[in-house]
């Protein structure tokens, strides 16, 4: 232990080497996720890709999850919130669904990584906080950085480019009802009950979307699906058990990297200059966004002198 019971500096900085360490590779789980899910959507049907994703989640955290923790991990003081999060979440991944249909990986990942900045709008606009005008410059940066690779108006644009924004919408509101709620619910009971809302609502539709699949790399593929998205958030809930949220965040723009990769090896797809110059503003929006938010932390943590 360092000075007046704190942790000591060492174990600290050890911590949160791990805890990025996770997030990088969260981020990778992401990436070849929505890499995945655009090969395995040429062939499969987007709601019966999407209930395969819910359900194997759902399926495997019951089963890591319950025998640890018994059926305490089940109570919530929030239930209608915790549906409401689920409802979130899986409008959220039906929009990724349906703009990896049409969009390169990394021109998309680039533009959903927007949320961040998208939360300090919802924040100074709606929960009225103080948004200084350093943050309102980066805010206006990486939407700018958004037009840049959309490009409305312009031969390369496509309708279907929309849909990521409304995917940040979804995704921003979720963040921030999971921000409230993380002060008084267990990070493993959201995760749970995310999951099989997710589910059970995708499950109405299922009878409808069913389909013969030709061949077992599909099944795979749908497997693999499942899997990445149940691991690349366990990593991620890991990463935030060993380091700050402001911490982490520049690294979580790693996915774009990711991204990039894994439409290049799989689809042979490069970015054009033009979406290379909206993925880096996003990105160092972005990272200049956690920045801030680590140094206004440590500015309220300084002691006030008399």
């Amino acid at each position: 232990m360092g000075p007046a019971g704190r942790p000591h500096p060492v174990r600290r900085s050890q911590r949160a080497l791990a805890g990025i360490a996770l997030a990088v590779g969260a981020c990778a789980c992401f990436a070849a996720l929505d890499t995945t899910t655009k090969y395995v959507s040429l062939s499969v049907p987007l709601l019966m890709a999407l209930w395969f994703r819910y359900a194997f989640q759902a399926v495997a955290t019951t089963l890591v999850v319950l025998p640890l923790r018994g059926s305490a991990v089940l109570r919530t003081e929030h239930p209608r919130f915790q549906l409401l999060r689920g409802v979130l979440l899986l409008t959220s991944s039906l929009l990724a669904f349906a703009s990896l249909m049409y969009m390169p990986v990394g021109e998309f990942t680039a533009i959903v990584m927007m949320a961040p900045l998208a939360i300090t709008l919802l924040a100074a606009t709606v929960l009225k906080e103080h948004v200084s005008p350093l943050r309102w410059t980066l805010v206006a940066g990486g939407f700018a950085g958004t037009l840049v690779i959309i490009r409305p108006g312009g031969e390369a644009f496509h309708w279907a480019s929309l849909l990521p924004v409304g995917l940040v919408v979804t995704n921003s509101w979720f963040q921030v009802l999971t921000s409230r709620m993380a002060r008084t619910e267990d990070p493993m009971t959201m995760h749970l009950y995310t999951g099989w809302v997710g589910t059970l609502l995708a499950s109405i539709a299922l009878p409808f979307v069913w389909t013969s699949l030709p061949s077992w790399w599909l099944w795979a593929g749908l497997c693999f699906m499942g899997a990445l998205g149940a691991i690349g958030h366990f990593l991620l809930i890991l990463a935030y058990q060993r380091a700050a949220a402001a911490t982490l965040t520049p690294y979580l723009y790693t996915q774009i990297a990711f991204a990039m990769l894994g439409g290049w090896l799989v689809f042979s797809h490069v970015p054009d200059g033009w979406s290379l110059l909206g993925m880096a503003a996003i990105a160092v929006c972005g990272a200049g966004g956690a920045w801030l938010t680590v140094r206004e932390s440590r500015v309220v943590m300084e002691p006030i002198e008399a």
